[in-house]
């Protein structure tokens, strides 16, 4: 998010259906009160505005979603009007940050089958696999990874993608001051670094279901 919005043609969007999502499930996140607070409840209003003109008149328009926020009973036939890419994430790596704020989390929690769903529904509607990157290889070549979703994406590279002034932006969601502490303080894409956590061991299972998500959508990652 931080490197589309940084494009002098691109206005981006943070989350739209988390507070939807939070007031349906009652699920306890950090900040979950003020989040509901401050957001549209509304999924119906919520997909209105992602499909409508964008914001500023300018001509890309960034949408971040999560994909366990789009929950079961929601319509998915909006996302035909939009250009879909996925980003994944060893769940390795995702799990041992995720419980740091939830810290019992489920399958759907993790957004990982939601990802495999939405994937599979894009490319019936296409008719072609949709981009998928995964963060590490992002880390490790930005440039390269960032031109070749632009290409697949149809918007031209720019280089202000690859740095960034650091701080808090007016489109970060209110969520920001506790999921962000990190991503505040960055300018550039910084090189992957394993992490040395380990999971705990009940959350073995998870783990193993939420691997088999991912590798299904790892087959078919853009390559440097």
């Amino acid at each position: 998010m931080r490197a589309w919005g940084n494009r002098a043609d691109t206005v981006v969007c943070d989350e739209p259906l988390y507070a939807h999502y939070l007031k349906t499930t009652g699920r306890d996140h950090p900040g979950g009160a003020e989040t509901i607070e401050a957001g549209e409840t509304d999924p119906t209003k919520v997909v209105q505005f992602l499909l409508g003109p964008v914001p500023g008149g300018k001509p890309v328009f960034y949408q971040k979603h999560m994909t366990h926020h789009l929950l079961p009973a929601m319509d998915r036939g909006w996302m035909r009007g939009l250009s879909n890419a996925f980003l994944i994430r060893d769940p390795r790596e995702m799990l041992t940050s995720f419980i740091k704020h939830v810290p019992d989390p489920t399958l759907l929690d993790t957004g990982y089958p939601q990802q495999v769903e939405i994937f599979e529904l894009v490319r019936n509607w296409t008719g072609a696999i949709p981009p998928v990157l995964d963060s590490k290889h992002v880390l490790d070549h930005p440039r390269k990874m960032l031109e070749l979703l632009c290409e697949a994406l149809g918007v031209e590279f720019s280089e202000r993608m690859l740095s960034w002034e650091p701080g808090l932006r007016d489109t970060d969601g209110i969520w920001a001051k506790y999921w962000y502490k990190e991503v505040v303080h960055t300018t550039s894409f910084q090189p992957y670094r394993p992490k040395a956590e380990k999971l705990p061991t009940e959350l073995h299972d998870l783990l193993d279901q939420c691997l088999e998500c991912y590798e299904r959508l790892y087959a078919h990652r853009l390559c440097a």
